[in-house]
């Protein structure tokens, strides 16, 4: 997951068929003009209460965190996380241990709350993206019910005959698409009764309104030629699971290219992330890593994001500045502020390549809290609609189409993309003021930022002007 004046064009890649999520352009290389909010920890109605500031604020696309029954941990708790002593319990990553698969959990409500939120969603224009989980169950799979037991074909049909067993060898396709991941029990995803059994809960999600899926550890279940389980027939889960095959009758309920669906395809050696960028969307685990590199140096030279880092097409890539595991995790992202975590976002979000996702920090978190108000079913802090986020969003629908260039100062402290002649975005990514004297396509002119109402004079190919510190300059439309 690395001087000079830095300007580069991004080079497009052609991919087969539509791009999930992507709107392709006749004749032209496919552009992702949507931007997701992921949602983390907001209840159903939480967020259908907040969907036309979710809207207003630009977001294509808002992501819930699983929906499917889940373990009932700590007496059904509603902390985000609890230590031994706290007096109100839980912990956010049970809606991560799967007893069923069926809509509705004690975290973030039942199937009618969701559907409601749905519907919502459809009021505004904006589509729900659900995380869902086939890969493993419960820690406790005891807890698994009957009836997911008995669509598998009895409780030990349920997982891999590997299930059990750790993986000590992350980077052997066998032990990582069969072997049991932090004590999660890995389930037989080429069971064709799971199958059937797990398509139904997809198919009553897209019946309420969901519109796409995040697959949650995706990168643990098996492309067609990886190795297979000895209680697996056929490695066919994807083929299952994006409607190129059906199982037992029942097919995807809607055409995979009319969803935004998109896996959780963290980076290492051989991870196959092009493989599985031929069934969806990837994240660019290494980009984001390298991202928070160059915000906490303040340093757009600090690494090297003139490459995606990832041998997936461009647009089939999910792009962040953190998600929920490297906030919620080992806490890899939380102590960068909000205003770095800001400026980052508006780079990914200027970008023509990759859709940002915006991850929603907990309500009253600080460098010191990161759990803040500490309660599941709360609406995130009020970052999501940041003035400059707002605008950045706006500012990706409107340069659909347009071509990317990036430059840089020369100290690195001021991130410029340009998208075509049409607009630029200036990124402060220091905690000074800076000056600025960069190349630009905009005609001769002088122009007014849409956010600080800051003004920059283009002359002789050049832009110049002075940002604000941390802070982004969005100019287009003058």
């Amino acid at each position: 997951m690395m001087k000079n004046f830095l300007l580069f064009p991004t080079v497009g890649i052609m991919i087969a068929g539509s791009v999930i999520g992507c709107k392709p352009e006749t004749n032209e290389v496919p552009t992702c003009d949507g931007a997701i909010l992921h949602a983390w920890s907001w209840s159903f109605d939480t967020i259908a209460a907040n969907m036309k500031a979710i809207a207003d604020a630009g977001f294509d696309y808002v992501q819930t965190s699983p929906a499917n029954t889940c373990f009932i941990g700590e007496q059904g708790g509603m902390a985000l996380f609890s230590e031994e002593g706290d007096s109100v319990k839980g912990k956010w990553y049970y809606y991560y241990q799967p007893i069923d698969w069926k809509i509705g959990n004690h975290l973030l409500g039942t199937r009618q709350q969701f559907k409601n939120m749905c519907d919502s969603a459809a009021k505004y224009g904006v589509k729900v993206i659900v995380d869902v989980l086939p890969n493993h169950t419960a820690v406790d799979h005891s807890a698994v019910t009957a009836d997911l037991d008995s669509a598998a074909g009895g409780h030990d049909k349920l997982f891999h005959a590997n299930g059990f067993n750790n993986i000590h060898q992350w980077n052997d396709r066998y032990e990582c698409t069969t072997g049991m991941m932090g004590g999660l029990p890995d389930v037989n995803t080429e069971n064709p009764g799971f199958q059937h059994y797990y398509l139904q809960y997809v198919n009553d999600l897209l019946a309420c309104g969901a519109r796409g899926f995040r697959y949650d550890t995706a990168k643990h279940i098996g492309l067609p030629d990886d190795p297979r389980d000895s209680l697996s027939e056929r490695n066919n889960f994807w083929d299952i699971a994006t409607g190129r095959e059906s199982v037992q009758g029942l097919s995807l309920a809607m055409p995979a290219d009319s969803l935004f669906i998109y896996g959780e395809v963290l980076q290492d050696k051989n991870v196959r992330e092009a493989d599985y960028a031929e069934y969806m969307g990837v994240t660019a685990s290494n980009y984001g890593h390298a991202l928070r590199h160059v915000l906490s140096e303040g340093n757009y030279f600090a690494d090297s994001l003139a490459q995606w880092m990832n041998p997936a097409p461009p647009a089939r890539l999910v792009t962040w500045v953190e998600s929920h595991d490297t906030y919620a995790n080992e806490h890899e992202s939380a102590d960068l502020e909000d205003d770095q975590i800001r400026q980052g976002y508006v780079f990914l979000v200027a970008r023509q390549y990759g859709t940002p996702l915006f991850f929603s920090r907990p309500m009253g978190s600080t460098r010191q809290n990161y759990w803040g108000n500490n309660r599941i079913g709360a609406r995130g802090n009020d970052e999501f609609f940041n003035p400059e986020v707002v605008a950045a969003n706006h500012f990706r629908h409107a340069m659909h189409g347009q071509s990317e260039q990036i430059s840089a100062t020369d100290n690195g402290a001021v991130i410029a993309v340009e998208r075509g002649n049409k607009g630029i975005i200036l990124i402060n990514i220091s905690d000074e003021p800076q000056q600025v004297n960069l190349p630009t396509s905009l005609a001769k002119g002088t122009y007014t930022d849409n956010v600080h109402g800051l003004g920059f004079n283009v002359s002789d190919g050049l832009i110049s002007g002075t940002i604000l510190s941390m802070s982004s300059c969005i100019i287009y439309g003058n």
